[in-house]
C-alpha cells in the first residue's frame, strides 16, 4: 500500500524546517565556537586589525613564560595561518614595534597583556577569576609604534587555548581538518572587526571523551600509521579535542594501558592541557590492563585490599603531578559487576569501604586537601542499585550518572543532590558492546534525541562533567562536535538552532555553495539510521508486505544516495576525502546494508511463493554483500591516500546474539531450480501468500474515499520464460502495468475511479488470466458520502482503516503558566517530536493542561485503540513518567511510559524499546457515535516525548514502522 507521497502537513513541516535553514544560513559562520563571527575579508573601518594583507600576516607576539601548551597552541596557529594564506607569521617573544600585531597569552603569565590590563586600555572583567574563558579584543595603539593589536588573553592555560583556536576556526581551519581532512579556507586578506568578544565559562567543567571498543579499528590503525596508541597518536587527539573545546579524555583500554604504554602520554597530556581520567571502572588512575600486568591476588576488595590499595597507591604517585579527574569506587575486573560479599547491605558497606580507603590514598599523596582533589563516582549500571539502596558517598565526589548505554538518561540529579558541592555529571554513549546487541561501526546517533537528553541533563543540574564513550572516535565526528558544543553552551544549541547547527557545520566544512544540502543529507542519515541501528537489521526488519514499508524505506535510501552522488560531482575536488568520510561513505554503507537484508527478505518470501525471482534476489543480495567489502575498502585504502586504514575494519553483518561475529557472514539465501515451462502466480498487497493455492482468496487492502492510496498486486513468472496474460475489472478499479526491471514479472497498480462510484461501500474484482490458470483478487472501496465528507474536514479521517499521525500535527495547543508542548525537530522515526517544555516543569498529580488537540473522523462508532509511539525513555525519578490521553469528554486515562527503570538488557520491554528506538503505549476507547470525534493529549510528566498517534479497530497489520500517515482533510 502506497500513500500519497506529497502529504500536506509533511511538506508545511519540510517548509519550515527550510525556514530554519534559511534563516540560519543567513548567520552561518565559518566558527561553531563563539557566536560572534570578527574575522572579514574586507576592512570595515581604520581600526580594524589587518591579520592577512598584501601577501603578509601579523606577527604574533607572547610570552616565553607562558604555559608551554599555550605556547604550542601558538605554533598550531602560526601553520594555521600558513594554510590559509601560503603565508607564515613570525612568533616572537618581545615587545611589539609593528603596525597590527597579535598578542596572546594568560593572565598573570604574560607581561605585555598584564601591562594593557594596569593601562585601562584591556579589560579583564569577563574573565578573571574565570574557569577556561578568554577574550579577543582590538585594542588601538596599544604600545608606542603599534597601531593595532589583536589582543587573545585567556583566564587560564585552556582559556587561552581556547582562544588561539577560536581565531583559527574564524579564519578558516576546522579542528578537523586532520582527522577528517577538511581543506582550510584559502583568503588573501583577513581582518579582526573592532570590538571585544568573550567567551564566558563553559557551562559543564569538565567535557570530553571516551575511547572504547577500539579494536579492531582504532587499534589496528594506530599500530600502523604510529606504531600503537601513543604519544604520536594522542597529541592528536588533545589537539581536536581542544579545537572542539573540550578539556577531559577517558583514553582506550581494551588491550592499552594509557600511562604505561608510552610514559610521554600523561606528561603530554598535561602540558597540552588535557585532564586525564580513567573509565567507569578503572579506579584511580590505573588501566585494567595494568592489574594484569601487576596485579597481585584477586580483583576482590574483600579477600584482597592490600593487593589493591598498593596497586591503587602506586597509579596515585605515579600520575599526582599531572591534572587528573580520579575514578573511584570499584567494579568487577573487565567492566563486569563487582564481586559480591553478602547481601546487598554487605555490599555497600565494603563499597563504602572502599572509597574511604582510596580518597586517604589520595590525601596521603597529592600533598592537598582530598576535598580539593577532582574525584567522580560512576554509578553505571548495577553501581546505581548501590546508591538507590542508600549508599553515600562524600559530598564532594561527583556523582556521574549512566545512560542506559543506548542514549536514556537513568537518572536526573534531584533537588537535594543538587546541592552537593561535588555536583553531577553525566556518562553517555555513542557506542556499545552489550545487550541487546553491539552498535560500533557507523554513526548511528541522532542529534535531537542527544539534545533533548543532554538538555535535560543540564536544565537538572548535571553540569560538572560530560563524557561520552565514543568508540574509535571515527565516524563519530559529527556528534562528539555537537556533544562538546553543546557541553559549552547548551544556550547556543537550543531547539530552534538544532537545523541550524549542521548547516553551520557544512558551511565550515564544504563552503556555502552546498552547505544546505549537506546539512539535509546528514539530518535524513541520522534519521533514517536512527530508526533500527545496521547490527539490528534482519531481513524481516521492514515488512514486505504492508504499507509497502521495505519498497518505501529501500526508496528514501536510495533517493538519499542519489542526492549524495549529485553533491559530490559538484565539490571541488579537495573536499572529497573530507565528503567521504563525513557524508558519502555513511550513506552508501548504510544504504548498502540495508538494501543486502531486504534483498535476502526478498528471497526468502519469493522462495516461498515460487517465484522464478528468487534467485534473482538471492544473486542480488551476494552483490550487495560484496559491494559492503568494497566500500570500506575504498574507506580504509584509497581515502585520503589510505590515512584511515583499519577504520572500518568492524563486523557489522551476521549478527546472532548480542556480540558481534568474528567476520562479516552473509545472511542465510534460497535458491530455486527454474522450470523452461511458462507458468505464473500472483501475489498481492498486505499478504505473503500467492495464488493460485489453497490460500484464503486473495484481496487488495480496502480502499477509502477519505484516505486515498494506491494498492498493487504483482504477477510473476514461475519459470525461465517470459508470461502473458490478461487483465479484467470493474470499470471504477484502475490498473497500470509496470515490468519489473531485470525479471519477467510485472507490478500491477490499483486504484479507485472515486467518479464512478456512488456514495457507501462497494465490492468487485480483478481477474488475471491466460490459457490454463486464473486468479481472482477481491477489491472493496468505501466512499464517504456529502455529509460524511463535510464532517470530516478538518480532521484524520477514516471510513475504518487505521488512522495515523505525527504528533507535531495538533490542531489545538493549550498552554498553562509558561508551561505547554513543543516541537523538537528531527526527534525520532517522523519529522518532529513533542515534548514539555520547560523541561523542569513540575510533574502533575492528576493530567492537565498543556495539551495537545487532534481531531479526527471515524465513520464507526465502538471501541478503538489508540497507539503513541513515545522516544525510548527511561524513567529518571522515582515516578515514573507518565502522560494522559482522552477522547471526547471522557476522563483522561494515564499511561505509564515503563514501570521500573532497566538497563541490564533483562527487561525485555526495555531491550526492544531501545531496538526500536521506539516505545508504543496502548490504550482502549469509546467513540459512542459514529463521525467526528477530538483525542487530546495531556500533561503528567516532564520529558515525555511523543511522536506519532495510531487509531485503530481490527489488529493492526505486521510492520515496524506503523501504518503510513494520514493527510489532514482540508
Amino acid at each position: 500500500m502506497q500513500a500519497n507521497s506529497f502529504k500536506k502537513s509533511q511538506i508545511f513541516f519540510s517548509l519550515l524546517i527550510l525556514f530554519t535553514f534559511w534563516v540560519d544560513y543567513t548567520k552561518a559562520q565559518t566558527s561553531l565556537g563563539l557566536e560572534k563571527q570578527f574575522i572579514h575579508d574586507t576592512r570595515s573601518n581604520k581600526e580594524d586589525v589587518a591579520l592577512i594583507e598584501k601577501g603578509r600576516t601579523a606577527n604574533i607576539f607572547y610570552d616565553a613564560d607562558d604555559y608551554k601548551g599555550v605556547i604550542r597552541a601558538i605554533g598550531d596557529l602560526s601553520h594555521d595561518f600558513f594554510s590559509v594564506s601560503g603565508v607564515k607569521p613570525e612568533l616572537k617573544s618581545v615587545k611589539p614595534s609593528e603596525k597590527d600585531v597579535i598578542l596572546i597569552g594568560t593572565l598573570g603569565k604574560n607581561k605585555l597583556i598584564d601591562q594593557l590590563i594596569n593601562t585601562g586600555k584591556l579589560s579583564k572583567s569577563t574573565i578573571s577569576g574565570k574557569w577556561e574563558s578568554f577574550i579577543i579584543s582590538t585594542v588601538k595603539n596599544p604600545f608606542p609604534g603599534v597601531d593595532q593589536a589583536l589582543v587573545i588573553a585567556g583566564s587560564d592555560k585552556r582559556g587561552t587555548i581556547y582562544g588561539i583556536y577560536e581565531l583559527s576556526e574564524q579564519l578558516g581551519v576546522s579542528p578537523w581538518y586532520w582527522w577528517a581532512d577538511v581543506p582550510p579556507k584559502t583568503r588573501k586578506n583577513a581582518y579582526a572587526v573592532s570590538g571585544s568578544y568573550s567567551s564566558g565559562e563553559p557551562a559543564v567543567k569538565y567535557r570530553g571523551i571516551f575511547i572504547n571498543d577500539e579494536a579492531p579499528a582504532m587499534t589496528g590503525w594506530a599500530k600502523e600509521k604510529f606504531g600503537g596508541m601513543n604519544s604520536k597518536m594522542y597529541t592528536r587527539m588533545f589537539e581536536l579535542l581542544l579545537r572542539l573545546r573540550g578539556n577531559y579524555l577517558w583514553p582506550a583500554m581494551w588491550g592499552n594501558a594509557f600511562n604505561e604504554d608510552d610514559p610521554e602520554n600523561p606528561r603530554l597530556a598535561d602540558e597540552y592541557g588535557i585532564v586525564m581520567g580513567t573509565s567507569h571502572h578503572e579506579p584511580m588512575i590505573r588501566a585494567q590492563q595494568e592489574w594484569k600486568k601487576h596485579g597481585v591476588g584477586a580483583w576482590n576488595y574483600a579477600t584482597n585490599p592490600q593487593g589493591l590499595n598498593a596497586f591503587w597507591q602506586e597509579g596515585i604517585k605515579r600520575n599526582k603531578n599531572y591534572e587528573s579527574l580520579v575514578t573511584m569506587g570499584m567494579r568487577g575486573d573487565g567492566d563486569e559487576p563487582m564481586v559480591e560479599g553478602g547481601d546487598m547491605a554487605s555490599n555497600v558497606k565494603l563499597l563504602e569501604n572502599i572509597i574511604t580507603d582510596q580518597r586517604k590514598i589520595l590525601s596521603e599523596n597529592m600533598e592537598k586537601p582530598v576535598e580539593k582533589i577532582p574525584q567522580l563516582w560512576a554509578l553505571y549500571k548495577e553501581v546505581k542499585d548501590y546508591y538507590d539502596f542508600g549508599m553515600k558517598v562524600p559530598d564532594d565526589i561527583t556523582l556521574l550518572w549512566a545512560d542506559d548505554n543506548w542514549g536514556n538518561l537513568r537518572h536526573l540529579p534531584t533537588p537535594q543532590e543538587r546541592k552537593r558541592s561535588g555536583g553531577s555529571g553525566i556518562y553517555y554513549h555513542f557506542d556499545y558492546v552489550g545487550a541487546p546487541r553491539n552498535y560500533k561501526w557507523l554513526n548511528t546517533t541522532s542529534l535531537p534525541k542527544v539534545w533533548e537528553q543532554m538538555n535535560l541533563a543540564y536544565n537538572y543540574g548535571a553540569d560538572r562533567i560530560w563524557v561520552v564513550n565514543v568508540g574509535d572516535l571515527k565516524p563519530m565526528e559529527i556528534p562528539i562536535e555537537f556533544f562538546l558544543r553543546m557541553a559549552w553552551n547548551p544556550k547556543a544549541v537550543n531547539r530552534e538552532k538544532l537545523a541550524g547547527f549542521l548547516l553551520h557545520w557544512a558551511t565550515r566544512e564544504f563552503g556555502p555553495g552546498q552547505a544546505k544540502e549537506i546539512a539535509d543529507l546528514v539530518r535524513l542519515y541520522s534519521k533514517y539510521t536512527t530508526r533500527r541501528k545496521p547490527e539490528l537489521l534482519g531481513p524481516e526488519t521492514f515488512s514486505l508486505v504492508n504499507f509497502s514499508e521495505a519498497q518505501r524505506v529501500a526508496t528514501e535510501w536510495s533517493v538519499l544516495y542519489d542526492r549524495t552522488e549529485q553533491v559530490n560531482n559538484k565539490l571541488p575536488q579537495e573536499y572529497k576525502d573530507a565528503f567521504y568520510q563525513l557524508v558519502r561513505y555513511p550513506i552508501q554503507a548504510m544504504k548498502t546494508v540495508t538494501d543486502l537484508y531486504i534483498a535476502v527478505g526478498k528471497n526468502r518470501l519469493y522462495f516461498k511463493q515460487g517465484r522464478a525471482a528468487t534467485n534473482l534476489q538471492r544473486n542480488l543480495a551476494l552483490d550487495l554483500f560484496k559491494q559492503d567489502q568494497q566500500l570500506s575498502d575504498e574507506y580504509n585504502l584509497k581515502m585520503a591516500g589510505g590515512k584511515w586504514n583499519h577504520m572500518m575494519d568492524q563486523v557489522r553483518i551476521g549478527y546472532t546474539s548480542w556480540n558481534d561475529p568474528k567476520k562479516n557472514i552473509m545472511p542465510k539465501t534460497e535458491e530455486i531450480q527454474l522450470s523452461s515451462k511458462s507458468g505464473f502466480g500472483v501475489a498481492v498487497d498486505g499478504s505473503s501468500a500467492s495464488w493460485p493455492s489453497n490460500a484464503p482468496a486473495s484481496m487488495l487492502p480496502r480502499f477509502e474515499s477519505l484516505n486515498k492510496f494506491q494498492s498493487y498486486f504483482e504477477v510473476f513468472a514461475k519459470g525461465s520464460v517470459p508470461i502473458n496474460f490478461d487483465l479484467k475489472s470493474d470499470n471504477w478499479i484502475r490498473l497500470k502495468k509496470e515490468s519489473v526491471p531485470g525479471t519477467n514479472d510485472y507490478r500491477v497498480m490499483v486504484d479507485i475511479d472515486w467518479a464512478k462510484l456512488s456514495s457507501g461501500k462497494h465490492q468487485g474484482k480483478i481477474q488475471i488470466s491466460d490459457q490454463s490458470t486464473q486468479v481472482v483478487i477481491k477489491v472493496e472501496a468505501n466512499k464517504a458520502t456529502p455529509k460524511q465528507l463535510a464532517e470530516a474536514k478538518g480532521t484524520f479521517a477514516s471510513l475504518g482503516a487505521p488512522i495515523s499521525f505525527e504528533a507535531f500535527q495538533a490542531s489545538k495547543k493549550v498552554s498553562r503558566n509558561g508551561i505547554s508542548w513543543g516541537a523538537i525537530p528531527g526527534y525520532g522515526r517522523g519529522d518532529a517530536g513533542m515534548s514539555i517544555f520547560p523541561v523542569t516543569s513540575a510533574p502533575l498529580d492528576k493530567p492537565g493542561t498543556p495539551t495537545l488537540t487532534y481531531p479526527v473522523f471515524f465513520s464507526k462508532s465502538g471501541e478503538v485503540k489508540i497507539d503513541l509511539v513515545v522516544g525510548p525513555t527511561v524513567n529518571f525519578s522515582p515516578e515514573g513518567l507518565r502522560v494522559g490521553i482522552s477522547v471526547d469528554g471522557a476522563a483522561p486515562q494515564i499511561l505509564t511510559i515503563i514501570a521500573k527503570p532497566s538497563a541490564s538488557g533483562s527487561d525485555a520491554s526495555w531491550a526492544n524499546a531501545v531496538r526500536d528506538n521506539a516505545r508504543t503505549l496502548t490504550s482502549s476507547h469509546f467513540f459512542k457515535v459514529p463521525g467526528r470525534h477530538t483525542v487530546k493529549i495531556w500533561m503528567v510528566d516532564p520529558a515525555v516525548v511523543l511522536e506519532k498517534i495510531i487509531i485503530y479497530r481490527d489488529k493492526l497489520p505486521a510492520s515496524y514502522l506503523g501504518p503510513v500517515e494520514n493527510e489532514m482533510l482540508r
